[in-house]
């Protein structure tokens, strides 16, 4: 391909900036109007609306999800997917940025749309519901949305610069406790108490966290101890998330996390019940050329981005992302709003994707982006994907 890098690369900030105030107003009605998992209805139209003035042919819903669309551009060559996560967090609204990663990956596509045709590719902005809880992507897998896609990425506010993060791999998990009611002052022999079950659930996982791998996580809560103090409690539940670097590892662990659970059931007179919750999510591979050539254009767009080996990070939680990287080269940056102390999932992190730092977020990830796909396209470089 003969095509300038250099111009192309222009032509694309140009088309960004034309929409770039537009993305920010967007940004910060997300901020103001959080909708949870498969509940984005708002979210999603708006940012169908936007994309489709952004010249983008646009399916929703789409893959059988009431609040997923595919947006797409271009008409022949490869095929990338830039992932527009919309989904907000109970309680906490945007707490983990997903304003910042709708319109970043909006802004790479409507950069992208301007110079498709051009390049002779194709550019999907793919609206995906829910990562925060039961896992969207996953669902848009199994639907068939990652088919015949040359790769995939989208970045992610953050409370550091890491360009290749590690994401492990995780499991959700509800288990019930079932025993026998009674009163617990008169009569409390002829109860069967599930709180005692829950509680020694909780314990045993809390010595086994002592014997575990640096990279596993097991963390939970009681959703339901019991009606009143006076009544020995015949039902409690609990909510876990088991994780682990590796899928293989995280089998090891959940195989341990549910021997807590029987334990704590036979020690107590209890059954118990487990409750797989959506979809299991994979670790991440970051790509290898992806993830250089997005380190170039991010210090082209104006920050420079440490690999995970040079940043003053650590393994980093979970995202259905995994499962994508699992199924196409894909990168997941993560880019710093510059808010320390404040980290993801806090109130003070969702109100930091407001600041001028934030704003800034969504250029420098949005252009880097656009301009890594151009890297690809005019260099000819699809044959070199797939090595993480």
């Amino acid at each position: 391909m003969t095509t300038s890098k250099t111009k192309v690369k222009q032509e694309a900030e140009n088309q960004f900036s034309a929409y770039e105030e537009q993305l920010r107003e967007l940004a910060r009605w997300m901020y103001q109007n959080p909708e949870i998992a498969y509940e984005e209805v708002q979210t999603s139209a708006k940012m169908v609306e936007l994309l489709r003035a952004g010249g983008f042919d646009v399916t929703a819903p789409a893959y059988g999800l009431d609040t997923a669309f595919e947006a797409t551009v271009g008409t022949t060559g490869p095929n990338v997917v830039i992932c527009a996560e919309m989904d907000a967090l109970p309680e906490v609204g945007h707490a983990c940025g997903h304003n910042i990663i709708a319109t970043a990956g909006m802004g790479a596509g409507i950069a992208l749309a301007s110079v498709a045709e051009e390049l002779g590719i194709r550019v999907t902005v793919l609206g995906t519901p829910a990562e925060e809880h039961f896992g969207g992507k996953i669902d848009l897998i199994n639907a068939g949305a990652f088919q015949d896609v040359a790769a995939a990425m989208m970045i992610h506010p953050s409370p550091v610069d890491v360009v290749d993060p590690v994401f492990l791999a995780v499991d959700h998990i509800d288990v019930e406790f079932f025993g026998k009611a009674s009163h617990a002052s008169s009569a409390p022999e002829l109860g069967v108490n599930a709180l005692d079950a829950a509680v020694q659930a909780y314990t045993a996982i809390a010595a086994l966290r002592q014997h575990t791998l640096d990279s596993d996580r097991i963390h939970g809560i009681i959703t339901h101890g019991g009606a009143a103090p006076n009544i020995v409690p015949d039902h409690t539940a609990m909510s876990w998330y088991v994780r682990s670097a590796t899928d293989a590892r995280l089998d090891v662990l959940v195989e341990q996390v549910t021997t807590c659970f029987e334990a704590a059931a036979l020690a107590t007179g209890c059954t118990f019940k487990v409750n797989p919750q959506g979809h299991r999510y994979k670790d991440l591979r970051s790509d290898t050329l992806l993830t250089r050539l997005y380190v170039e254009n991010s210090e082209l767009a104006g920050r420079p981005m440490p690999y995970y080996s040079e940043a003053n990070t650590q393994t980093s939680g979970s995202t259905d992302m995994g499962n994508v990287s699992h199924e196409v080269p894909a990168i997941h940056p993560m880019l710093s709003l510059d808010c320390d102390p404040a980290v993801n999932h806090q109130r003070e992190f969702a109100a930091a994707t407001l600041t001028d730092k934030g704003m800034e977020t969504i250029r420098e990830g949005a252009l880097a982006m656009a301009w890594t796909v151009i890297d690809l396209a005019v260099g000819d470089l699809w044959s070199q994907l797939g090595d993480t």
